[in-house]
């Protein structure tokens, strides 16, 4: 065991990728901000708050200095809401060394300024190497270890590759690419996907409308990846494609069960505290809206999701303003 990570943020996907990285007899600094929750960690060897039932191998330490956390770390990964991520960045800047490098499993925009959070790394963190995992993973399952892949993109290959080859174990597969955009995309659009077909089922619809609404919501993904300069094979990988199978069909994800709250008629404050966890998609859908208006981009399921969210309309008006849209090719 000779190579140490930080992985900051401890809430369930953090401690997740703590659990896998720590599998591959790595040394691994858990970070979380909280120190009552990093006590707990501490005392107890476990997330009973946000991943219970899975115990906290002896070569995962829990840490609350940001510091401690970084030092001796060659690889630091970012695993907090986005919402937090430039303010991370900043306390970040004066503690990195210089070769260290920075990931995320963090997904969605920067809300204010609409930028993709590499653009926010490179604001912030000029000149250091980067990248980001994402694709159809939920927290527990990876904790269980049962089999699961994902893709892994940075702006170094070398780097990358060493990145991707540290979570690389028996039942976790990650595959590297260059195509930091689609990667990022693919993460952020999929949660106001999910939060479209959640709405979609619980309003009562049933197989066909959640088949029809993940098929046209990938169009739409493609179409605003295509203009900020994704790559279409990517969207149809596992940061895109996979991604949204899983995170619309299981009731695992939290944004489907956002959507559906909000369907069965609950108001947008009530569906987040039954979710009782970061619903990304919900500040993704606005970020996303602003940038399709910004690029003059036609996303009708994204619009009606922003609509229902930030404008109070009806869920069954929205859903009849799509069925009414003009026909045309597909």
């Amino acid at each position: 065991m000779t190579e140490s990570v930080a992985v900051l943020g401890a809430g369930s996907w953090g401690t997740a990728l703590a659990i896998q990285l720590a599998r591959n007899d790595l040394r691994v600094n858990l970070w979380g901000h909280q120190a009552e929750h990093i006590e707990a960690l501490v005392e107890q060897r476990e997330n009973c708050e946000y991943l219970p039932g899975f115990p906290l191998a002896a070569n995962i330490k829990p840490l609350v200095s940001l510091q401690a956390a970084i030092t001796g770390c060659k690889f630091v990964l970012v695993a907090i809401p986005s919402k937090g991520f430039r303010s991370l960045l900043q306390a970040l800047k004066p503690m990195l060394a210089d070769d260290t490098a920075l990931f995320w499993a963090s997904k969605g925009f920067e809300i204010d300024t609409g930028l993709l959070l590499h653009e926010v790394v490179e604001q912030e963190l000029p000149g250091y190497r980067y990248g980001i995992i994402s694709g159809p993973t939920f927290a527990s399952e990876v904790a269980r270890g049962l089999p699961a892949a994902i893709a892994c993109a940075g702006n170094h290959p070398a780097t990358t590759a060493a990145f991707a080859e540290l979570l690389r174990g028996r039942h976790f597969r990650a595959y590297t690419s260059s195509d930091i955009i689609g990667v990022e995309l693919g993460g952020a659009l999929k949660n106001v996907l999910a939060i479209a077909v959640g709405v979609a089922d619980g309003l009562g619809f049933g197989a066909n409308t959640r088949a029809a609404l993940m098929t046209r919501g990938l169009s739409e993904i493609m179409r605003l990846g295509t203009r900020l300069g994704a790559e279409q094979e990517t969207m149809m990988g596992l940061a895109g494609l996979g991604d949204i199978i899983l995170t619309c069909t299981d009731n695992q994800s939290r944004n489907r069960r956002f959507g559906i709250a909000i369907g069965q008629g609950m108001s947008v404050a009530q569906a987040e505290a039954e979710v009782g966890q970061t619903v990304e998609g919900l500040r993704a859908a606005k970020a996303i809206h602003n940038k399709a208006l910004q690029l003059e981009l036609e996303l009708p399921i994204i619009r009606e999701v922003y609509r229902v969210l930030y404008e109070k309309k009806n869920p069954q008006d929205a859903v009849a303003d799509l069925e009414n849209r003009p026909q045309g090719q597909e």
